[in-house]
């Protein structure tokens, strides 16, 4: 099972990625690319269960496998 992710971890990724931010944008805040938004949740209680990082994962249209060689 995978483990759970700090935001500034999925930050660094993100941009690793070529995405851009990120930008305060009401709630969460989010990050660009190629004016494709992918909001970035706020970690208030620890780090970003997995679950909820592949949802975001899906959303941003980033394969799995390219994700984890940047781990």
């Amino acid at each position: 099972m995978p483990k759970p992710i700090s935001r500034r971890e999925l930050i660094r990724r993100f941009r690793a990625l070529g995405r851009i931010g990120p930008f305060p944008g009401g709630k969460h805040a989010v990050m660009e690319k190629s004016n494709r938004t992918t909001r970035i949740p706020n970690s208030h209680r620890g780090d970003i269960d997995w679950s909820l990082a592949k949802r975001i994962l899906r959303q941003a249209e980033i394969n799995p496998d390219e994700w984890e060689k940047l781990g």
